[in-house]
């Protein structure tokens, strides 16, 4: 009686685990279809925001009213949050997996076949949650920072457009794709630059942001139809199958790759297409976090696809190198003569920038994906914290702020931790991200250290500058009542602070990989760096600042001191050499269209106007004079025919 019990007892059991194995099998099946549905869609997560500023457009052209404009804000942040979980939960299923490619055919005809490609790999899904994640936060930053804006909902509208630009680089495949989504990146940058357009400064700015952005993206251009033509596939993994059996000569994948380069030149602010970042700051605070750290970014990581191509010419290398070091020695320099809070910022963007420029150029891709990841992270953090600053205390002179550290706490430490994530001087970012530089895996030189010290020192020096200026010393008039800034800006500020913190163990795995090398550069490289930031550091402390008068009285610092300010004077050398060739040539043109085109056009007309009054008093209505007319005129035609050929007919009938 006990045993059939038992059995009964142990089979309804049995049934019941049956029926719970069953009910979990089903849960992870729709688990899977969910996760896969999600892989299989990746290509939506930059559609969302997209969507974004298309649900923005009532409130952006007042057809609502009685809402106000803050839902367009919080439908694009919204639609952010959305794209993030999205590529959060792709991100962390595809983590260590082959990468997948999704092919969207658009036109084809004969040889041309342009299709859309679309990649799923962790860089491309890890790219596109740093572009969400950022953008996030800077939406979220906006919302207390643009509170009190007249036009909010455009201003989100906008930022929804830039990020589905964004989005879409980071998990594009395909070259064409990828120079059709920088336009728009040109254009959204132009529109946020100028969203205060009633400031003809504002205006001035955005036109120039623009147009230096064009020149680059019309070599681009070129270089993408040179290598169409060429037979290279216009995808990035075929562009890499090519470049192993490329069949062109030196000279022409010279002049191709150097059409390629000019594209990132523009969208990474570097030499010499390095002005328009400067003038962009024009724009909100919101807009200079995403243009710092990610849409300058967007151009380097298509530069860094286009390594392939780059390494059949030692030429375009050694541009890539030198392009990059004028630029991160010379933005470094410049940052130092500036008293624009945002300027201060800007211009070491581009430097470091540089040394991506130069990764690439010396084929270190790795270290240009680290040196995009923690430059972009920490340099969001800081133009946070400038925007919490202007916004307190309605001005960005750093000559005209002081004693903020104990007003605005959590400004200081955004500030603080965002500046120590770019000097390798702490354990943070950058500094994991040199030495996996110097680890020894990679071939470097003395000449890359030193050019990686010389920017280290001087972007020390200036952040600590800034640091003296804004954050201590004593209040000024501006910054007596400077309380902290409000949740909606706290949040984002201490929410990056944090990853800033955690960066490092992000890229850990890559410094800690095993040696192969000890040579002398591998050894104290490290330590040298680490020592440029500290040195950088005590001069920031200890250099004297003005703040009431900001020129020295020495003529041969004033001199430096304008050289530096005034960007080399780049913006002068344009106006003598670029723009007055472009205004000589045109007024060239002018002229002789005027003058030449209109005078012989204006002639014929005369000739044509004088011969018709002229033959119309032939007009005698008698057929023989008509029959002579046209004999006269068919004798004068053939002798014009035969003119050249009388000498021939005559040795012929001499031959008679």
């Amino acid at each position: 009686m006990v045993s059939e019990s038992f059995i009964e007892k142990s089979d309804q059991t049995s049934t019941h685990c049956y029926k719970i194995d069953s009910l979990c099998c089903d849960d992870l099946l729709i688990k899977t279809g969910m996760i896969n549905f999600l892989v299989e869609y990746i290509w939506l997560v930059p559609l969302y925001g997209l969507l974004g500023a298309v649900f923005s457009l009532p409130w952006c052209f007042g057809f609502i009213r009685k809402t106000g404009p803050r839902p367009a804000a919080y439908i694009n942040i919204f639609m952010t949050l959305l794209s993030f979980i999205h590529d959060g939960v792709v991100f962390s299923h595809i983590w260590q997996q082959p990468t997948q490619s999704i092919i969207f055919p658009w036109f084809s005809i004969a040889d041309l076949d342009l299709s859309l490609a679309i990649e799923i790999s962790p860089v491309s899904v890890g790219a596109l949650q740093l572009v969400t994640g950022i953008s996030l936060l800077a939406q979220v930053f906006a919302l207390g920072y643009m509170e009190k804006d007249w036009a909010i909902a455009r201003f989100f509208g906008l930022m929804g457009f830039f990020e589905a630009a964004l989005g879409g680089i980071a998990l594009s495949d395909s070259l064409l794709l990828s120079y059709g989504l920088l336009e728009l990146l040109t254009l959204s940058t132009y529109l946020l630059v100028g969203f205060w357009y009633a400031q003809p400064l504002v205006v001035t700015a955005a036109r120039d942001a623009f147009l230096t952005k064009r020149v680059g993206d019309i070599l681009l251009l070129m270089g993408i139809v040179a290598l169409s033509s060429d037979g290279a596939g216009l995808t990035f993994s075929q562009l890499q199958n090519w470049a192993q059996t490329s069949p062109l000569p030196p000279f022409t994948i010279t002049l191709i790759g150097l059409a390629l380069i000019a594209g990132p030149i523009g969208k990474c602010a570097q030499f010499p297409l390095n002005l328009w970042l400067d003038e962009g700051m024009e724009g909100p605070s919101p807009a200079s976090i995403m243009r710092n750290s990610i849409v300058v970014s967007a151009g380097a990581y298509v530069l860094i696809k286009l390594e392939p191509v780059f390494n059949l010419s030692p030429v375009v290398t050694d541009a890539l190198i030198i392009i990059g070091a004028i630029t991160a020695i010379g933005g470094s320099l410049i940052a130092l003569a500036q008293i624009d809070l945002k300027r201060t910022l800007s211009h070491s963007t581009s430097a470091y920038l540089g040394l991506v420029f130069i990764a690439v150029g010396l084929g270190h891709v790795n270290i240009a994906f680290l040196i995009l990841f923690t430059h972009g992270v920490a340099k969001a953090l800081l133009f946070m914290s400038a925007g919490s600053i202007i916004l307190t205390t309605s001005g960005q002179n750093i000559t005209e702020l002081g004693g903020i550290g104990s007003k605005m706490p959590c400004t200081t430490l955004a500030y603080m931790t965002g500046s120590a994530g770019i000097i390798a001087l702490l354990p943070l970012g950058m500094l994991t991200t040199f030495s996996s530089w110097f680890n020894g895996n990679l071939k470097v030189t003395w000449w890359l250290l030193i050019i990686l010290l010389i920017v280290n020192l001087v972007n020390a020096v200036n952040f600590t500058r800034v640091f003296r200026l804004v954050f201590l010393g004593k209040s000024q008039p501006k910054t007596k009542r400077a309380p902290e800034v409000p949740w909606q800006m706290a949040i984002p500020m201490v929410s990056l602070t944090i990853i800033t913190l955690l960066a490092p163990f992000l890229t850990l795995n890559y410094s800690l990989s095993s040696s192969t090398s000890s040579s002398m550069i591998v050894t104290y490289s490290l330590p040298l760096i680490m020592v440029s930031g500290l040195i950088g550091c005590l001069i920031g402390a200890f250099i004297p600042l003005r703040r009431g008068w900001n020129r020295p009285i020495q003529k041969s610092l004033r001199v430096i001191q304008d050289l530096l300010a005034y960007d080399f004077y780049l913006d002068k050398i344009y106006e003598v050499t670029v723009v007055a060739f472009i205004s000589n040539l045109a007024q060239f043109t002018t002229w002789c269209d005027r003058y030449v085109i209109d005078g012989v056009v204006n002639l014929v007309s005369l000739v044509t106007v004088f011969s018709g009054n002229t033959l119309k008093y032939n007009t005698s209505g008698q057929s023989q004079f008509y029959i002579l007319t046209i004999i006269i005129g068919v004798s004068l035609l053939i002798w014009s025919i035969l003119s050249g050929q009388w000498q021939n007919i005559i040795n012929f009938w001499s031959l008679f």
